[in-house]
């Protein structure tokens, strides 16, 4: 697996392109620099399988649309962050406006708890808490997760904003929890880490993990 962690947008969100030797690629959390994001596509010469979605914030969704018209491809977005997503709600001013809605029916990736594009094939694991419908994509063989805002080194997801739930998010860090300690982290922000390192050191996902 061939993975290239791209910090997008004011708040550097980690967007991630993997990718295999049939050159299809994943695209998780466009979140702004759609031309960036086309441009190293390009310098790659990959093909978009499909767009998978942690979660709706704006942040993390707001290049989609772009590169969806230009690069159609299947968009997984769960379904409970769908419903505000692309409302004014979703504005996070004077950085992001209103996310536009790409021209797809999404395919809610909560309900199966494993799927095979092409030739990956991951493991959806719902993660409420820090919104409503937060995911994270596991694929287990690579030993490697995406975790959007659920879980970052050395920290976790904020609950302060519409939709969060501390009790919530600590039973989704619970799952991570559960996860073998060498399971590489890619988190929606800042450095990687393994779930070892986070269950020995973090101190949210002690407390998950009691």
């Amino acid at each position: 697996m061939n993975i290239e962690i791209q910090s997008v947008g004011p708040f550097e969100v980690n967007c991630a392109i993997v990718w295999n030797t049939n050159k299809k690629a994943l695209v998780i959390d466009p979140g702004c620099d759609d031309d960036m994001l086309e441009a190293l596509l390009d310098v790659k010469q990959l093909t978009v399988a499909a767009y998978l979605l942690t979660h709706g914030h704006a942040d993390h969704i707001s290049a989609l649309a772009s590169l969806h018209t230009k690069r159609p491809a299947p968009v997984y977005f769960p379904a409970a962050d769908a419903l505000w997503a692309f409302e004014q709600q979703n504005q996070l001013l004077p950085y992001y406006s209103v996310p536009k809605k790409p021209a797809v029916e999404f395919i809610h990736p909560e309900t199966a708890k494993s799927w095979t594009i092409d030739d990956f094939t991951f493991q959806c694991l719902e993660t409420p808490g820090h919104t409503p419908g937060g995911v994270c994509y596991y694929f287990e063989s690579e030993k490697v997760i995406f975790t959007g805002d659920t879980l970052f080194k050395g920290t976790c997801g904020r609950t302060d904003l519409p939709g969060g739930n501390a009790r919530t998010l600590t039973q989704s860090l619970k799952k991570l929890a559960a996860l073998p300690p060498d399971v590489t982290v890619y988190p929606g922000h800042n450095d990687q880490t393994t779930i070892g390192h986070e269950c020995r050191t973090n101190f949210f996902m002690q407390q998950a993990a009691r």
